[in-house]
């Protein structure tokens, strides 16, 4: 299924792209993230801790375990701080 990645802030450095589209057949964020990680070195770079990362699927927060189902947009950032 095709879905659009977006990445936020430090991420989007690191990957060099603000969105992209792939094809996956990944059950859950993690198992995307595990495919992306498996592209490319700057995907392991960005992904190389997870505890530093929040992901939204379809501008909803979620989990590294939540299931993709029918989720089109994942979006992956830093946490969030107020001030």
């Amino acid at each position: 299924m095709k879905r659009e990645i977006l990445y936020f802030a430090w991420l989007r450095e690191r990957v060099g792209l603000p969105r992209e589209t792939v094809d996956t057949e990944a059950r859950t964020v993690a198992e995307l993230v595990a495919e992306l990680v498996a592209r490319e070195d700057r995907y392991a770079l960005a992904f190389s801790d997870p505890s530093t990362l929040r992901v939204a699927l379809d501008q909803e927060l979620g989990e590294f375990a939540t299931p993709l189902g029918d989720t089109r947009e994942i979006a992956f950032f830093p946490p969030m701080t107020g001030g």
